[in-house]
């Protein structure tokens, strides 16, 4: 840093210097240049002739100075005396400086004291046309101004030679820097000693250790390579081609210069791992490093180390793989599968009849082989679904009877398997399977079925180790099969519950032509239903509902909600008051089951329901829902439309009313009512679900199967996750020619001629023989609104598959069935209608109420004249 610092001093010294010297002379030069040139400009000697040369020369030397950039330009006569000065005053004066040489005709410069300071000049002869001279010029610069030019490019010397001073400061702190980390701030002295060290370690450790050079020579090896490779002491200095005792394999790789990691080379009895990494210190490949490292007895514990995880590997595979599904045949499959090829060639699983039922298998069953996995196809082994008897002597029988597995190592030297079926056996052991592991599988206590194990491709039998991990990985397997055995039996015992339940048949009726579906869960039954109610006056009610959960408990829940629904269709109530009881029974149901501590999962976890009741004549449907999916409506144009139907709480919540909703349907128009499971997924979105339903019935043309069978095809999942019910009914009219109606006038009189117009109809429709039982009917009814209720009151007759009788009134006053006494004079108008119609009933309307009757038609079960005489004890008239 002292010899950087001196050198810039000095180099500053010597610019300065060399800069004054340079300034100055640039300053004499150009006054010289310019005195010159302003004397022999072509109008200064005529000036000099004037009676006044001073007017003429000093505006012209001023102009001249100022566009030279000199500080002063003087003339002056041959005696010294001024014609022009930047100073106006001094003209006229004498001229300060040396003038002499300048009258002989020579060009004089030098440093006076002048009028405007130091000044540097030069004095320059005017001559006329024979060489005398006639005047003088002078030009020139003060000190001051020629110091300025060396000031303002002393800053410019000076940052050079600061940043000089910074780069070399910079580049020294970095040097040093570099050499303080590769020696870790040591010394000669310490780096000796570390040296030692290092030494002393070099030939110290357990490694061998290799040094070659970019010629081939071997320049190092420690001890331990020495010992690892049969190297002699004077190994180091040879070329790697000449050294005695080096493997050729190994002298190959070292002469190589390759990358290696890890490579196995045997030397001798040893095997040894070697990494190389070639060399690279002036940016080129100049040998080569190598470290040796023993693995023979690494060899012996790695390869039962691989063994171990292979064998975790294998049961940590077979806890994810076997079980997905809670199906039996499937379980078998996976376990089957998970084994081939890393535990045996080909693995059969062979299940007790029973078990793949879903039951307990009996003692000594038969077993069906169920799953066959391999790594070829043409083995001789039973194939899948053959119900096989093993006899007592086969390790499968004995492993089935006493739960433990059992190993044959030979299975050519296996008489009691051999028995079993001695052709195939023979082509078994021809086929090249040898050894065989029969494992039981026990869940529980219960033996389920047998697993065997064959292995063929390798030649060492199976082992006792081995038999140990087939009963680890049967014993986890079994627990799987044992619960797909239980879900078996509890799905099949829902599915037939919930059968039983559901309807197996829609009842007659001809209000709509109804097609339906239904199809449970294949993780497990749910309580999805759907009815069609006939009701009276040809109506029919539609009801689609979801109980939530799978299982036994969920149908039977069902089945309750549908029995209840059945019993409130009976008493012929609005679907709002219908689903208004259906919420007040399973508030009852979870409240019984809350207070019974031992049944706490036995309570309504929640339903939805839809019910809607169609009116072939008046072509209306009423419908309410309990937080059920609303319906859908296809017109007979094609068009479709989710039915605007107030949604309402779920049944169960309780505290909010049911609204219903109202709606005339044309004649044709598809009515579809659906479950979740039919248009929501996990993979597809509910509302993309109902766009895909809307398309599939966009088809008016079709019948209601057909278009339920478009409806499965576009929507219905392979495996769905929940129970699917789905309800389509095209809406029918009963036309005016099979509906007869009559105002009834508000007097007693008024019954006779109601009785002649209804037996007029009746002859119409050829229904003559129902003329008398239709007529009492009729007169007891309307007696009845005459004397016990209000107007307006109307009679309709419906034929259908049944002849309907109804009295409207405006009262709604319930009748009620009684048995009057022997000497009771009345009392008997409702018994008789009882007795003679098939059903009868009241149903409310905003209006009133409706009284009816149906009578069989001729022809049907229970139709055709009715005999009166065994329930009439009246005289006859």
């Amino acid at each position: 840093m002292a010899i950087v610092v001196l050198l810039a001093a000095g180099s500053l010294l010597a610019l300065v210097l060399q800069s004054r010297h340079d300034i100055d002379r640039e300053a004499r030069n150009r006054s010289v240049a310019v005195a010159e040139t302003f004397a022999h400009q072509l109008g200064l000697q005529p000036a000099l002739k004037t009676s006044d040369p001073s007017a003429v020369l000093q505006p012209l030397a001023e102009q001249t100075r100022k566009a030279a950039g000199v500080d002063f330009i003087v003339v002056m006569d041959t005696n010294g005396i001024r014609y022009s000065h930047p100073q106006p005053d001094r003209i006229g004066k004498r001229f300060v400086g040396t003038i002499e040489p300048s009258l002989e005709g020579k060009v004089h410069t030098e440093s006076v004291d002048g009028p405007l300071g130091k000044e540097i000049q030069a004095v320059v002869p005017v001559k006329d046309p024979n060489g005398e001279v006639v005047a003088l010029v002078s030009a020139g610069l003060t000190v001051e101004n020629v110091t300025g030019a060396l000031d303002r490019q002393l800053p410019v010397i000076l940052l050079a030679i600061a940043t000089g001073l910074a780069l070399a400061t910079v580049g020294t702190w970095l040097i040093s820097r570099r050499l303080r980390r590769q020696t870790h701030g040591l010394g000669t002295q310490e780096m000796t000693r570390m040296y030692e060290h290092h030494d002393a370690v070099l030939h110290a450790v357990r490694e061998g250790v290799l040094i070659t050079d970019g010629d081939g020579q071997l320049l190092l090896a420690n001890d331990e390579a020495k010992r690892l490779l049969g190297l002699p002491e004077n190994a180091e200095g040879r070329p790697i081609g000449d050294v005695p005792g080096l493997a050729r394999r190994m002298a190959d790789l070292l002469l190589s210069g390759r990358e290696a990691t890890d490579e196995v080379i045997g030397s001798g009895d040893r095997l040894l791992v070697v990494n190389q990494r070639p060399t690279h210190p002036r940016g080129r490949p100049e040998g080569a490093v190598v470290t040796i490292r023993d693995s023979t007895e690494m060899q012996i514990l790695t390869t039962r180390a691989e063994t171990a995880r292979r064998r975790l590997k294998l049961l940590y595979d077979a806890g994810g793989d076997i079980g997905t599904t809670l199906d039996v045949v499937r379980t078998a499959e996976e376990l089957a599968a998970v084994a081939v090829p890393r535990f045996a060639d080909f693995v059969t699983v062979d299940l007790a009849d029973q078990v793949i039922d879903g039951d307990e298998p009996a003692p000594g069953a038969d077993m069906r082989r169920t799953a066959i996995s391999g790594i070829r196809s043409d083995h001789p082994l039973y194939p899948v679904g053959r119900l096989i008897d093993f006899l007592p002597s086969t390790p499968q029988a004995r492993g089935y009877g006493t739960g433990r597995a059992e190993l044959v190592p030979d299975l050519s030297e296996a008489p009691g398997w051999q028995a079993q079926d001695p052709p195939r056996a023979r082509a078994i052991v021809d086929y090249g399977i040898h050894s065989l592991i029969a494992a039981p599988l026990m869940a529980r206590g219960v033996v389920l079925g047998v697993v065997n194990f064959w292995r063929s491709q390798k030649h060492e039998p199976f082992d006792e180790d081995e038999l140990s991990l087939a009963e680890e990985l049967v014993a986890r397997a079994a627990v799987s099969m044992d619960n797909a055995r239980r879900y078996t039996r509890e799905h099949a015992l829902a599915v037939t519950l919930q059968r039983s339940l559901l309807p197996r048949a829609l009842p007659e009726q001809s209000a709509m032509d109804v097609a339906h579906f239904y199809l449970p869960a294949q993780s497990g039954v749910g309580g999805d239903w759907f009815d069609v109610i006939p009701l009276p006056g040809s109506r029919v009610a539609l009801v689609v509902g979801d109980v939530v959960g799978h299982g036994l408990h969920a149908a039977a829940t069902m089945g309750r909600l549908r029995t209840a629904v059945h019993n409130f269709s009976s008493l012929d109530l609005p679907p709002d008051e219908i689903l208004a009881r259906l919420d007040d029974l399973v508030q009852r149901i979870d409240h019984d089951h809350n207070q019974d501590a031992e049944d706490a999962d036995g309570g309504v976890l929640g339903a939805t329901c839809l019910y809607a009741v169609y009116d072939p004549v008046s072509q209306r449907c009423t419908m309410a829902r309990a937080g059920h999916l609303p319906p859908l409506l296809v017109a007979p144009d094609g068009t479709t439309q989710i039915v605007e139907l107030p949604a309402g709480p779920p049944l169960g919540l309780g505290g909010m009313p049911f609204e219903t909703a109202e709606l005339e349907l044309a004649e044709g128009s598809q009515l579809v009512l659906y479950t979740d499971g039919l248009v929501e997924e996990r993979t597809r979105d509910i509302s993309e679900g109902l766009e895909l339903l809307r398309a599939a019935l966009s088809h008016p043309d079709r019948d209601p199967h057909d278009s339920c069978r478009a409806v499965l095809d576009m929507l219905l999942p392979a495996r769905p996750t929940d129970d699917v019910a789905l309800l389509i009914a095209r809406t029918r009219t009963l036309g005016p020619d099979r509906v007869a109606q009559w105002d009834v006038a508000f007097e007693p009189s008024a019954v006779g001629g109601m009785r002649s117009v209804a037996a007029k109809k009746l002859d119409e429709w050829d229904l003559t023989e129902l003329g008398f039982a239709a007529e009492l009917i009729l007169s007891e009814l309307i007696t009845n609104a005459l004397r016990h209720g209000s107007g307006p009151v109307r009679v309709r007759l419906l034929r259908d598959h049944n002849l309907t009788c109804e009295v409207w009134d405006g009262s709604s006053t319930a009748p009620h069935l009684r048995y009057a006494a022997t000497t009771d004079e009345g009392g008997r108008g409702l018994f008789l209608v009882a007795q003679l119609s098939e059903h009868w009933g009241t149903r409310y309307t905003p209006e009133g109420k409706v009284i009816w009757a149906e009578l069989a038609l001729p022809g049907t079960p229970g139709g055709g004249e009715t005999v009166l005489s065994a329930f009439l004890d009246v005289d006859p008239l």
